[in-house]
């Protein structure tokens, strides 16, 4: 790692804001001013090229034992800044440039509780979060009862959002303006300006506290920390803290475009830097599963004639990724447990899965297992049994995990809670540092929305917390739109990695009925199925970011287009460098990735309903080289619901000269291989 140092700039930035509290960017476009009001209420107000973004804002923390959003009086002011970057063990980019100046506001409440305000300035945006001390307040532990933060945006933008509740953020995000939210809205929300950039709200390491949600009251974009539960109510309560106490960031991405605001990476650089000393175990990979099967119903989770995670049918997946160069194989349903939905096993496999057996399989063949913890929910057991669990997995070689807690909410040794409230995310974060005690990464669905923790804890591949692709084979409303997967990347995707499982091959699903219950969706005569082309598919790979990326067709059907799985059997999911190459949001998008340690790049397109042409610069390759490209693309008569199997390949020599132009069929897309 390289580092810059961190020294004071106190006359430097001071000079540069004119103001006693206020913080330039390290480019001196973005200006944060503090002050105090007469009733000694903290506010920040932010503006960018001289004209207001974020008019004066409140600030604070309310507990049961004092309101510390006023009565302040201020101590003293630091500025300080850092120039460093740091190198990733996964992720879209290799290294990571942290480039920001900080402010630090010290304050004194009246009750004696000491108040730090810690803001950060990057040129794409800014950060601020609270720590709090004693001082000579002798209440100790406090009751947090509501945070103030505020954002006060000072034009009307449109934003994407889902509302808080929605289940396991299982939701479709849509898009009116700030003014028009009638629902909480859970974060991160994402911002097309009324000045044609791009703004991004969200949260970043999230860490014992509750989750930040957002409202709109009075002009102002509030927070709505979620709250405890007691008999299945939400209380007062939101957290309780020891001090010394520092809260998560609360953190706006704000660019010239999309471009700059995919790009930005001040998420992950308000995380602390890996806490993980050897990190060699932790391998970026692909993997298939026993488990689309199942949502299609030809295979059933527990026991029974169509069991799917059997022994013979897991070493049939087995060999078949060791044939085709999938490094992994996941089988959900093997354990005991899923008749009842309660008192999962996490070390007894039912009688016909034999892990000794496939353990060994796995390992002579050089093929990874998933494991696969379903709790039900029962977060609570699911600790007690923690260790037990994990050096199970751990005694048969398997260091993935794929966690699961489908219940709207959650058991915790709190009782009955939110999942993203703060006993949830206690929770959580015991579950990734056991399992990194264990060697094992975790792929956790039903998550808390992702804050950027994989840099602390990289054994955190991937998340769900995301409408995904098993929607499309038995929701009540048809499937997701082909809109849905244009958005993702800007909205839901831009807090983390997304377990979305894409490469779905085959879209007739046999098995499926309409459930007229209307349980997971509003009931419709229409039969759910996917709504894209093959080459859609085959474009989510690029577009879609995760370390563990399954592709999650059944094998026989990827063999019905051997030669389009070959792009599924080359791309990587580990990235030297990511740009997106073009893009709207909830229309398309085109995304470029250089393979990590190579000179190859991979290319991938995803489009909405409406077909249109692309334009793809080669710029990114190296000059005076020439390349190979192996190009996946809709056919003439390609359209996500007439014809979705209609595709071509073709493999032209390119260099950085060149550009390429590629149609995009009603809910289609492409993939590009270029090899040096």
């Amino acid at each position: 790692m390289k580092r810059f140092g961190l020294f004071l700039l106190s006359a430097l930035l001071l000079t540069a804001c004119s103001k006693k509290d206020c913080l330039s960017s390290p480019d001196g476009r973005m200006e944060v001013s503090f002050r105090l009001t007469e009733s000694g209420q903290p506010q920040y107000s932010v503006t960018q090229d001289g004209d207001t973004i974020i008019r004066w804002s409140s600030m604070g923390l309310k507990t049961e034992e004092m309101g510390l959003d006023a009565d302040f009086r201020e101590e003293k002011t630091e500025f300080c800044s850092y120039d460093d970057q740091w190198e990733t063990v996964w992720g879209e980019e290799r290294f990571i440039s942290d480039k920001h100046n900080q402010m630090t506001i010290h304050l004194h409440h009246q009750s004696g509780i000491k108040m730090g305000i810690v803001f950060r300035a990057f040129d794409d945006g800014f950060a601020f979060r609270y720590t709090l001390e004693n001082g000579d307040h002798p209440l100790h532990p406090l009751t947090i009862t509501d945070e103030v933060s505020e954002y006060r945006f000072a034009a009307d933008h449109e934003a994407w959002s889902i509302p808080w509740r929605t289940e396991y953020y299982e939701g479709l995000w849509t898009k009116t303006k700030l003014s028009e939210k009638q629902d909480t809205l859970c974060s991160p929300i994402t911002l097309e300006r009324t000045d044609g950039g791009y703004a991004f709200v969200h949260e970043a390491a999230l860490t014992d506290y509750p989750a930040q949600n957002l409202y709109m009251q009075n002009g102002a974009l509030k927070t709505y920390l979620t709250p405890w539960l007691e008999d299945g109510k939400s209380t007062d309560t939101k957290a309780y803290i020891e001090l010394p106490f520092s809260t998560p960031w609360r953190m706006v991405i704000w660019t010239d475009d999309l471009r700059q605001m995919v790009a930005s990476r001040i998420m992950l650089n308000l995380n602390e830097p890996c806490k993980i000393e050897d990190t060699s175990w932790i391998k970026p990979m692909k993997f298939i599963g026993i488990w689309w099967g199942m949502h299609i119903k030809t295979m059933t989770w527990e026991e029974g004639p169509k069991h799917g995670a059997t022994t013979a049918n897991m070493e049939k997946y087995l060999r078949f990724a060791k044939e085709h160069g999938i490094e992994a194989v996941l089988a959900e349903g093997w354990n005991k447990g899923w008749k009842t939905w309660a008192d999962f096993s996490f070390t007894e496999p039912y009688e016909d899965w034999n892990m000794d057996y496939l353990a060994a399989l796995a390992d002579s063949l050089g093929v990874q297992i998933v494991g696969h913890n379903e709790t039900g929910g029962n977060a609570a057991y699911y600790e007690s049994v923690l260790d037990e669990a994990y050096a199970y997995h751990h005694d048969h070689g398997i260091h993935a995990i794929k966690t699961g807690y489908v219940a709207p909410i959650i058991r915790t040794k709190d009782g009955l809670q939110w999942n993203k409230g703060q006993s949830g995310v206690r929770h959580y974060r015991k579950v990734i540092e056991t399992a990194a005690r264990y060697q094992i990464a975790i792929d956790n669905h039903e998550p808390v929305m992702p804050t950027g923790l994989q840099r602390t804890y990289p054994n955190l591949m991937s998340q769900e917390g995301v409408r995904g692709q098993e929607w499309n084979a038995w929701s009540n409303d048809g499937g997701s739109p082909c809109s849905h997967v244009t958005i993702l990347p800007f909205t839901r995707i831009m807090a983390g990695p997304v377990d979305y499982t894409p490469g779905v091959f085959h879209f007739e699903n046999p098995g499926n009925a309409i459930d007229p219950t209307g349980v997971r969706g509003s009931a419709t005569s229409r039969k759910p199925r996917v709504h894209s082309t093959l080459m859609n598919q085959l474009g989510l790979f690029v577009c879609f970011y995760s370390p563990l990326q399954m592709a999650c067709d059944l094998p026989e059907h990827y063999m019905e287009h051997p030669d389009a799985f070959r792009f599924i059997e080359h791309v990587p999911c580990n990235w030297e460098r990511s740009i997106l190459v073009d893009g709207q949001i909830g229309e398309f998008c085109v995304f470029a990735r250089q393979e990590r340690g190579t000179e190859n790049w991979y290319i991938g397109g995803i489009n909405a309903e409406e077909e249109r042409e692309v334009t793809i610069p080669l710029s990114m390759l190296k000059k005076g080289k020439n390349y190979q490209a192996t190009i996946w693309r809709d056919g003439e008569k390609a359209h996500w619901e007439k014809n979705p199997y209609d595709y071509t390949i073709e493999t032209i020599e390119v260099t950085s000269e060149d550009t390429l132009r590629i149609q995009m069929a009603s809910g289609g897309g492409f993939a590009v291989e270029i090899e040096k």
